[in-house]
């Protein structure tokens, strides 16, 4: 399963070394639970913080309710309201067209 998990920080909750912290941790736990396919962050002079990656789960773990369970305790320890999560349920292979 596809998934796309991000966090962020638009409400200046944290500061610059609790968010890296926050960033840090979360990218660890993402990784024990499947591979990243890619992981972006906001532009370094934007207003606003934030961070996603796309994350292929593991399907021998069948980690989505351990996965989202570590998510909401990470949105807690870091004072956030919540962590998006994401569902890619059906993909698409759209064909090469010449011209």
């Amino acid at each position: 399963m596809i998934v796309y998990i991000s966090i962020g920080n638009s409400d200046d909750k944290l500061t610059q070394a609790e968010w890296a912290t926050f960033y840090r941790e979360t990218n660890l736990l993402l990784r024990q639970y499947g591979h990243t396919h890619g992981q972006w962050v906001s532009e370094p002079a934007s207003a606003w913080q934030n961070a996603c990656w796309c994350l292929d789960m593991r399907p021998e773990l069948d980690g989505t309710l351990g996965l989202k369970n570590d998510l909401g305790h990470l949105a807690g320890k870091f004072n956030q309201d919540s962590i998006a999560w994401a569902e890619a349920k059906d993909t698409e292979f759209l064909g090469a067209q010449s011209g």
